[in-house]
């Protein structure tokens, strides 16, 4: 199954150094690019079944590093 997870950002450059991070993030193989403006990002990924996946856990916790809340 596929997720998506949708994130806003205060400015465009916080958005982008989210964007630079997710390229080299070791946690899970996610796809992130720009969603409706340059100061959100759209993050999708597929869930692994086996276990419980904290995948959106680490999402949230990296966004918010960076200044970003789910929408």
């Amino acid at each position: 199954m596929i997720n998506e997870i949708h994130f806003q950002f205060a400015s465009a450059p916080e958005a982008y150094r989210f964007l630079n991070e997710l390229t080299h993030w070791s946690k899970a193989q996610v796809t992130a690019k720009l969603f409706k403006s340059s100061s959100s990002v759209s993050v999708s990924y597929e869930v692994d079944g086996s276990g419980f996946d904290y995948t959106i856990s680490d999402l949230d916790d990296l966004a918010q590093q960076y200044g970003g809340e789910e929408i």
